[in-house]
């Protein structure tokens, strides 16, 4: 059985944002990363969701009023999230990795406290599941 920690990207290392990052700051970190979906953390660390371009596209369509010249004026905290992203606990099986990946470009980990502490990526997640075929298709009958 694998240990999930094996794959996790650590928090400092994931670009994340909070309620109060406003529009125009998380389209430009967006962009600048070429990020389709962020993390959104509380100011306390715990995982409140994932923001996609899809929440920002549609509410920007559904807002006429907002624009790239006011966007500052506007917060994430105002945009719903469509998608309900799960996180697992640092405990988690491959299994259950392998369940969110297929509609998750990355999986939130948090901890005991429910404070994220990092990511498992899809394509992760992928490289295990083909060296695990490759290697038991190699195996002797």
């Amino acid at each position: 059985m694998m240990n999930i920690a094996f794959f996790l990207l650590p928090k400092k290392e994931v670009v994340c944002l909070t309620p109060d990052t406003t529009l125009r700051q998380t389209l430009e970190k967006m962009e600048h990363h070429r990020y389709t979906a962020v993390p959104v953390l509380n100011l306390d660390g715990s995982y409140a969701g994932t923001v996609t371009e899809g929440d920002l596209l549609w509410f920007l369509k559904n807002n006429s009023e907002i624009t790239f010249e006011n966007a500052h004026r506007h917060s994430l905290s105002e945009v719903p999230l469509r998608l309900q992203h799960q996180a697992v606990h640092i405990d988690a099986t491959m299994e259950d990795l392998i369940k969110l990946v297929q509609t998750q470009n990355f999986v939130a980990v948090i901890d005991d406290s429910d404070r994220f502490i990092g990511i498992v990526r899809r394509s992760e997640v992928i490289d295990y599941c083909a060296k695990t075929i490759l290697k038991d298709a190699a195996a002797p009958l």
